[in-house]
């Protein structure tokens, strides 16, 4: 897929069939004529109900926006952007509305019939969006951008549009790697014109309660803030995650009296020993330190995998632990519940929910019964894993995450088209599909694994979701199927392109050529035993090329070689620690380590390593290339 996308705004041709079932909710009739010589509106996800109407609504030079009904700042300022998307021909008016106007009107009344992100939209003389909430007004917006288009045009006619399941995700692991605040917005962009709510990120903020846990791919709290503010903007719930007690190693690297060991005496510095009160605090402490800047209702704990590729028995002060606690019939597995229950009292102490991911409940039938409120996100399936129609039954709250939905840097990557022609929805789980939906299931989601830091550039991660983001939008969401083909939901996925203000991930300050970069009186020159420096008076040349997803390479003119990150203690196959040093390396079309991001701007630009988002910048010491959070703003000359 080629990642260098114009940004097309325009809608073409009608997609040739629609699912031959409609939703309940859908209205109009077949019978009176007008659905086979109207077809719903090309919009995704598509509208769960369409009434068509005679004519258009043509959006002039004369339009406004009119505000009725609004009290609410956000939704004002939802507006105020609105306008801007619709490229300024709109102004934002509290005004009596007229023929040609587009009115966004909020009535909280309709709370029951609407819900917290339905709405009603009208298409006549004017264009009016009803909701309730600023949530529905918002969304409701989202679908007028896409009618419009770049020609101004919809038909007219109804539409009720209320989402079937009210969790529509995504998640992201940036648990390891960094991945960059400019690409999180782009994403939230995306999410918000497909109508999706929620989204998870595992990652790690640099410590004050442990500044020993920070070592690279950690956020700034300021980080964290500003994504907390992107989400805000459009309408996505956040949810963090710190993994625990397993998947912990970016925490206990530097905490070995914390890491759990096994009859040998030999430490797992994944796994947090439970057994010792400690662990708990430890926890509890950076779940506060976290939940102070992310500010959110929920917190996921992970709980997933403590034991993966071992046994409990391996560990006999687990079972010491529980038995001491509660009773001689107790196992670890009852630790390990009551740890988790723990987290949640935790948590629900400050007002906050919890969830885990489901395969931490496999076989359970101990001592220690789990607490019903912390919903399970259900991603594996088989063998004694419970199956979510029981943990539904138990009145558990539970999210379709299934590994099916599962997006893996080198590895596996879910087969869109398969999902969408198989007719998925979320009761389909792994393992067992539900012949009902249930109050308690609360959506789906697709989820972003980083198992390889190097395998891909988190512009290819940005090309590849494209069409898994409006297909979980499009099932979440619940309307009737779009196209009777992957083909043509696709093609109409194309055509109807990015969110309004994505930016294009094709950076390309510079033209391909030879240049030489420096730095005051430093240049960028080969060094000693294949390294890099920031030498004086040095007159090297480098060979900046541009790569298919939006990158460069740069080759020293003097070897040949790469300019490369590759060097030092490696996470996921790449160097992502601060004080890297950087190197030559022989030129290798698939080495992403070798990719480089210019950050430009002042006349001057950074050089960011495509892979750990990390900056090239001198060593005090010796001059040497290294990697920092910070970097060194370099002049391109042409050599």
């Amino acid at each position: 897929m080629d990642i260098r996308m114009a940004k097309r705004r325009t809608v073409g041709a009608v997609v040739a069939a629609l699912a031959a079932t409609l939703l309940p909710l859908q209205s109009a009739s077949a019978e009176d004529g007008a659905s086979a010589a109207a077809p719903p509106p090309e919009v995704l996800p598509s509208l769960r109900q369409w009434q068509p109407g005679e004519g258009e609504f043509t959006l002039t030079d004369r339009a406004r926006i009119v505000l009725d009904g609004v009290r609410e700042q956000r939704t004002a300022a939802d507006a105020a952007r609105f306008a801007g998307e619709l490229a300024g021909k709109a102004p934002v008016s509290r005004g009596r509305a007229r023929a040609g106007d587009i009115v966004l009107r909020q009535d909280a009344s309709l709370k029951g019939s609407l819900g917290a992100e339905g709405y009603r939209l009208d298409v006549g003389d004017r264009l009016t969006v009803t909701a309730a909430t600023s949530a529905g007004v918002f969304y409701g917006s989202r679908t007028v951008l896409q009618l419009l288009n770049d020609d101004g045009r919809a038909a007219r006619g109804s539409a009720t549009d209320v989402p079937a399941y009210r969790e529509r995700g995504v998640g992201v692991c940036a648990c390891y790697i960094n991945v960059s605040l400019p690409w999180f917005e782009r994403l939230m962009k995306d999410m918000a014109s497909q109508k999706l709510n929620q989204l998870w990120i595992e990652a790690k903020i640099r410590s004050d309660v442990d500044p020993e846990s920070a070592f690279w791919g950690y956020y700034t709290k300021p980080q964290v803030r500003a994504l907390v503010a992107m989400a805000k903007k459009y309408h996505i719930d956040l949810v963090p995650e710190i993994n625990s007690p397993g998947h912990m190693d970016t925490y206990l690297e530097n905490h070995p009296e914390l890491q759990l060991k096994d009859k040998d005496g030999v430490a797992s510095p994944p796994r947090l020993d439970i057994s010792r009160p400690e662990a708990l605090t430890y926890y509890t402490s950076m779940v506060d330190e976290a939940l102070e800047v992310w500010d959110t209702r929920t917190w996921h704990m992970g709980a997933d995998e403590y034991m993966i590729g071992s046994s409990y028995p391996n560990y006999p002060q687990l079972q010491t632990a529980a038995a001491a606690k509660f009773g001689a019939s107790a196992t670890p597995d009852d630790l390990f519940a009551d740890f988790i229950n723990q987290v949640n009292a935790h948590v629900k102490a400050d007002g906050r929910s919890l969830r885990i991911w489901n395969d931490g409940l496999m076989g359970r039938n101990g001592v220690v019964p789990l607490d019903r409120d912390i919903t399970v996100e259900h991603w594996l399936g088989g063998g004694a894993i419970q199956q979510p129609s029981a943990l539904l039954a138990e009145g558990r709250p539970v999210m379709n995450s299934a590994y099916a939905l599962y997006l893996v840097r080198g590895g596996y990557t879910m087969q869109t088209q398969k999902l969408y022609e198989s007719d998925w929805t979320p009761l389909r789980f792994e393992g067992q599909t539900l012949p009902a939906t249930a109050a308690n299931l609360t959506g789906a989601k697709i989820s972003l694994w980083p198992d390889s830091a190097a395998a891909e550039t988190e512009n290819e991660v940005e090309a590849k979701v494209f069409m898994p983001l409006r297909f979980i939008a499009q099932a979440t969401w619940g309307g009737p199927k779009p196209s009777g083909t992957y083909a043509g939901f696709e093609a109409l996925a194309r055509r109807i392109g990015h969110a309004p203000g994505w930016e294009n991930t094709d950076r390309a300050p510079l033209a391909d050529g030879t240049y030489r970069l420096s730095a005051g009186a430093g240049t960028l020159a080969p060094g000693a035993d294949a390294g890099v420096s920031l030498a004086r008076n040095a007159k090297a040349a480098w060979t900046l090329t541009a790569t298919a997803d939006g990158y460069y390479t740069v080759k020293s003119a003097e070897s040949g070689l790469c300019l490369d990150a590759a060097r030092g203690k490696k996470y996921l196959g790449a160097p992502l620690e601060v004080g890297a040093e950087l190197s030559l390396g022989t030129c290798a079309a698939g080495a992403r380590t070798q990719r480089w991001q210019l950050d430009a701007g002042a006349g001057a630009l950074v050089l960011r390593n495509a892979v750990s988002q990390l900056r090239l910048t001198e060593r005090a010491t010796d001059g040497a290339a290294v990697q920092t959070t910070g970097g060194t703003r370099l002049t391109a000359k042409s050599a």
